[in-house]
């Protein structure tokens, strides 16, 4: 496969893709929408070749995030029917300024290019991130684990469908890779290569942003925090704890440290330690929980992502303690307080430095879909155009344009030149 070519071809494509016409957009997520509950049985005859051959080989947790299902299946054809919902942004002003009389300057919304995701194993992540890409405009080079090869591989056969349906579709407006090698040569065109969002382990992310001079948007760890103050409710607390690291183990948004206020410690740990047992949570703890009559193993570090049912858990002075850890541990991703004081809320949501802080909810919350963005390209804790989950503001930018009759800028300046008149028009 010529790298550069396919590319080019990729490039050329988001010129048409990102002009659509907004009807054009919602017919092709319909379509999309309606074909994976057509084809819902090869999907899942395609995914079950992918388990036989996985099964035994990789984690539970991986394992899981590996199968597909008859409800995955649904929740991913509703997801896009809200996403063909969303208002379009795609070229649309953000606003408009009068710089002088018939000088105006827009600034414009448009797609960023070409944007190559890199997953791993989990299949359902292809038309989450397509439907993304359709109603936003850009174009996307997609490269999942091969772990889902064959599930993948039936995704894409839906979008050969698609392509053959919509004439209005260019033919490379995604392409699937399907080699570590074909990566590795992506990653060196930049000319073609807009941005790169890698989604899964932190060797993966770190890899990624070792080996290219593209822009890279992702997270490397999902260091999530919970902390519980003196003044929440115990049993609404555990069940808001349970949820945020049982519900899905491995995912980046669940919960992997816990911590307590000291006030509360003692008795909140006799009603912790016997539900994170009947819920098969493995603790480790630090010395002053140890204290309280208890031999847990001390985790080996503060800034561990285990995927598992695995918790670290430490007693805190107070908030601003509880906000330190975090701050310097986490990874920025996710963290909650669990409370019933709206002045130490404040303090928490206010002095957090992530890019999802949550009052009194599971971490796991912290999802495109949950959030109404229909669906995700991946989770960022960058500092840049997007943070948090990326759904379709994420996938844009802008660029400025100027409408002048034959403005120059020498008339502008000097003692005796114009002046500006700056005035938002919108």
């Amino acid at each position: 496969m010529n790298m550069e070519k396919v590319l080019r071809s990729c490039k050329a494509s988001y010129t048409k893709m990102s002009n659509l016409k907004p009807e054009h957009r919602i017919a092709a997520l319909d379509f999309f929408a309606k074909q994976l509950r057509l084809k819902k049985d090869f999907l899942l005859q395609e995914n079950l070749k992918d388990l036989k051959e996985q099964s035994g080989k990789i984690s539970e947790s991986l394992y899981q995030r590996l199968k597909l299902t008859e409800d995955k299946i649904e929740t991913l054809a509703k997801g896009i029917k809200d996403i063909s919902l969303l208002p379009n942004l795609s070229n649309t002003i953000a606003w408009k300024k009068q710089l002088d009389d018939t000088l105006v300057l827009e600034k414009k919304i448009v797609p960023i290019g070409v944007v190559a995701i890199i997953f791993e194993s989990r299949p359902d992540v292809i038309p989450q991130i397509l439907s993304l890409i359709l109603k936003s405009g850009n174009v996307a080079v997609l490269k999942g684990g091969k772990e889902a090869l064959n599930s993948n591989r039936a995704f894409m056969s839906i979008v050969s469908d698609m392509n053959s349906h919509f004439d209005f579709l260019p033919e490379h407006w995604c392409y699937l890779l399907e080699t570590r090698e074909e990566v590795s040569r992506l990653l060196s065109y930049s000319q073609y290569v807009d941005l790169v969002i890698p989604r899964g382990s932190n060797e993966l992310v770190q890899t990624v942003m070792n080996s290219t001079n593209i822009p890279v948007l992702g997270h490397a760890d999902g260091i999530c925090h919970i902390y519980v103050d003196s003044s929440a409710s115990p049993t609404k607390s555990l069940d808001v704890i349970v949820d945020s690291k049982v519900q899905y183990p491995s995912a980046c948004n669940a919960l992997e440290t816990l911590l307590i206020h000291k006030d509360i410690a003692k008795n909140f740990m006799e009603s912790f330690s016997q539900r994170a047992a009947e819920e098969g949570i493995e603790l480790k703890a630090c010395d002053s929980i140890n204290a309280l009559g208890y031999n847990y193993s001390s985790p080996e570090s503060w800034s561990v992502e285990y995927g598992e049912k695995i918790m670290a858990v430490k007693i805190v002075e107070d908030i601003q303690s509880a906000i330190e850890h975090i701050n310097t541990f986490g990874s920025h991703h996710t963290d909650c307080i669990l409370h019933n004081n709206p002045e130490v809320e404040k303090i928490f949501l206010d002095y957090v430095d992530s890019a999802c802080v949550f009052s009194n909810a599971s971490t796991r919350f912290a999802d495109g879909y949950r959030f109404g963005m229909g669906a995700e390209v991946g989770i960022s804790t960058s500092k840049t155009h997007a943070r948090g989950p990326v759904g379709i503001e994420g996938l844009m930018i802008y660029k400025y344009q100027l409408k002048g009759r034959s403005h120059l800028v020498k008339d502008y300046v000097g003692s005796e030149g114009r002046s500006f008149n700056f005035k938002f028009l919108e």
